[in-house]
């Protein structure tokens, strides 16, 4: 339905003739970008990966890139599930664990990205109305989420009365126990000082970094996107996507990008060419960088059984 709004009234000559004229050294920088805030995210699941283990750089990495390759071609962010099982395959870290990790990573980028847009939006006119009101939602969502990872470790005890009051056959109940600890165990990766500080800051570089590569995309097709517009629309990009999670984000992002940038006086033309070609370079970086981490995965298979 948002590729249909997206595509509506299109003039699909004018996207190609932009497409075609676009910068190639601007968009193999913004692929650089792109390479560069893979990496940085890599870094950051790393520092919550490590509370309760050991993992080099290449390892978290591996499983990163193979996670978003799932993310570019299968529904609901199931890449999630592959970084995780790779991730608990390859160590002593339980499944849930991991998940875990990954999923309270999701929810703080929700946080950052409501507290950076409503920041940006302080200083920019005219303001899309839609993204003002699903900031609103969002950030509803985002604080219960935050509210959750901080109280919830806190309650542990709470947790396992709430499953001993329910009746349930006595192998149940020890199986949800179990989950519950893992659950709350990979959340308090969060309740470390030192641990929080590195998380926040290389959320801050990676967000940086994606308005960055849009500035250098907008420049290989000569568009006036200024860092601010960058940061508004890396904003929208994000919270969309957290809301509908189609494969590759498809629609999403299309939908998106022409309503952000047409107040800013990019016709819906070039930003459907911008939008596109970004996308096509996401889809380049993460199969170049994820389709190797998916056959080393393999070659862990063979050696370390599934915990």
């Amino acid at each position: 339905m948002l590729l249909y709004f997206a595509l509506r009234g299109i003039e699909w000559a004018r996207v190609w003739a932009a497409i075609a004229e676009a910068g190639a050294g601007y968009l193999t920088a913004c692929a650089l970008t792109t390479c560069g805030s893979f990496f940085l995210r890599s870094l950051r699941w790393r520092v919550l990966l490590n509370a309760e283990a050991r993992f080099s750089v290449g390892t978290v990495f591996s499983a990163t890139m193979a996670g978003y390759l799932g993310n570019s071609f299968l529904p609901a962010r199931a890449g999630e599930v592959i970084r995780s099982f790779i991730i608990s395959s390859h160590s002593s870290l339980t499944k849930t664990y991991v998940l875990t990790t990954a999923l309270a990573e999701r929810v703080m980028d929700a946080v950052a990205l409501v507290l950076w847009s409503s920041v940006v939006l302080l200083g920019v006119n005219p303001k899309p109305q839609w993204l003002s009101d699903v900031s609103w939602t969002t950030a509803l969502i985002a604080a219960a989420g935050a509210l959750g990872i901080v109280i919830l470790p806190h309650a542990s005890g709470l947790c396992e009365r709430i499953i001993g009051w329910i009746p349930l056959p006595g192998g149940i109940r020890e199986r949800l126990l179990h989950l519950a600890r893992q659950v709350l165990s990979g959340l308090r990766a969060f309740h470390d000082a030192r641990r929080l500080a590195g998380f926040v800051l290389l959320t801050a570089a990676i967000w940086g970094l994606d308005a960055f590569g849009l500035v250098l995309a907008g420049y290989a097709f000569h568009l006036p996107i200024t860092y601010t517009v960058a940061a508004l629309l890396i904003s929208a990009l994000g919270l969309g996507s957290a809301v509908a999670a189609t494969p590759g984000y498809v629609g999403t992002f299309q939908f998106i990008a022409v309503t952000v940038l047409g107040p800013f006086g990019i016709s819906r033309d070039a930003a459907l060419a911008l939008i596109l070609v970004v996308q096509a370079l996401g889809y380049i970086v993460v199969l170049v960088l994820g389709l190797p981490a998916i056959l080393r995965y393999r070659g862990w298979s063979r050696k370390t059984p599934v915990s």
